[in-house]
């Protein structure tokens, strides 16, 4: 369960007290991500993630912020993702006053010294080089550009080089200064703490924070037209993006789409796992996923690959999306989904930071929280013959788009792959 308060500037005070934990996690979600960007200014969200670690007028200094944490033997630490941001102190639930006193001086005095950010330019360039040399990783990226195309969806939250080695402290100020706002944010409590305690520390280190939302990103209509994008690089595997458009975190089919994920390839009785690693010995790594933002959303397979059985591989994921698409999923397969689904879900949530995150991210982005009984009587509300209308609209030969980092060349043969 939850409570729900606002403070008097509107801020949104989350908590979600958990029993048997002797933690607590504080977080803070802004609605700052990448999606917001333009191209002038692509990368400035996550750039800004990094300059809050930098000091504000209590701890002055990264090392500052860091020995005040550590010390105490706690975890810190922030994401970008491309609809929202967030920053979190976790740590032994008696030290909660420690942890609101220095996730408020960051996100609210941050001075962004220019000497400072011209340290972090070189961080965030080897954060990206380090990206680029991971093929697993960077074979996601490039399937979000090939499916959103010149969307701030397509775009990695990176950002260009041009925007890292040019953005200024005063840029960094107006973009603060443009989301994180009381009505654009969520302050949310999870592990060993009550709501008047939450609230007591809210008000004693967050009311501070001011202003109204300024930025609103652009609604995404258009999926690229491209259906195959290759990286040729030397690597030892090949790794394959093989996916397709999906559906939204507000669609109906939100966890339909879920679940079919979970009977392809989410876990290691899958049909993707079952039938091309196991039967076949392709791959190490194979896995279906499904990313979903506010608006749209895709579900894909993603595997590394011996480089002579490449066109194999693509074949066989594409042989279990068409045999899904065509005789659906058993009951069985649709039970042990749910299962997992939950199960995951309730394991997850016995962690802190876990539990801020899946209350936290519902109530910045979504148009109501479900508490953990709502969330799990939606998924098993999901039928048979839901999933399998999903699957048959999804899993079609014109939507599927192929990414492939290794020594492949012959982009040709693999557009005649997937058409």
């Amino acid at each position: 369960m939850y409570t729900l308060e606002r403070l008097s500037s509107g801020l949104p005070v989350l908590t979600a007290p958990s029993d048997g934990v002797e933690s607590a996690t504080v977080m803070v979600f802004a609605g700052a991500g990448s999606r917001y960007e333009e191209q002038k200014n692509r990368g400035i969200s996550h750039f800004l993630e990094h300059m809050f670690f930098k000091g504000g007028d209590k701890y002055l200094t990264t090392k500052d912020v860091s020995a005040a944490i550590e010390g105490v033997g706690g975890d810190f630490n922030a994401f970008t993702g491309k609809e929202y941001a967030g920053y979190y102190v976790k740590a032994a639930a008696k030290h909660l006053d420690l942890s609101c006193d220095v996730l408020s001086d960051m996100l609210l005095h941050a001075r962004f010294p220019l000497e400072e950010i011209e340290k972090e330019r070189g961080v965030i360039m080897e954060e990206e080089r380090m990206y680029q040399d991971t093929p697993m990783y960077r074979a996601g990226w490039d399937f979000e550009q090939l499916l959103y195309g010149d969307h701030p969806l397509g775009w990695d939250t990176i950002g260009t080089e041009e925007v890292i080695r040019s953005v200024k402290t005063k840029d960094f100020l107006r973009h603060k200064e443009a989301l994180y706002t009381p009505d654009n944010l969520v302050l949310a409590f999870a592990g060993k703490v009550d709501a008047a305690q939450a609230r007591s520390l809210a008000e004693r280190y967050f009311t501070a924070i001011a202003g109204k939302k300024q930025n609103k990103f652009d609604a995404f209509s258009v999926f690229g037209s491209d259906h195959v994008y290759l990286r040729t690089k030397k690597t030892e595997q090949a790794h394959l993006v093989l996916g397709m458009p999906g559906v939204g975190a507000l669609d109906k089919d939100h966890f339909a789409v879920k679940l079919l994920a979970i009977i392809l390839g989410g876990n290691m009785s899958s049909r993707m796992f079952l039938n091309i690693r196991e039967a076949k010995g392709l791959c190490y790594y194979i896995s279906t996923e499904v990313d979903s933002y506010l608006d749209t959303g895709s579900l894909s397979t993603r595997a590394g690959i011996d480089q002579s059985r490449l066109h194999e591989a693509i074949s066989l994921i594409i042989h279990e999306y068409d045999e899904c698409a065509k005789g659906g999923v058993t009951d069985e397969e649709l039970t042990r989904a749910k299962d997992y689904f939950t199960g995951r879900v309730t394991l997850s949530l016995e962690d802190t930071e876990e539990r801020a995150h899946f209350y936290g991210k519902q109530q910045l982005l979504y148009p109501k929280v479900r508490d953990l009984g709502q969330y799990f009587k939606e998924i098993n509300a999901v039928t048979k013959t839901q999933v399998d209308a999903l699957a048959k609209r999804l899993l079609t030969h014109k939507a599927l788009r192929l990414v492939v980092i290794g020594q492949e060349e012959n982009k040709g043969k693999l557009e005649q792959l997937i058409a």
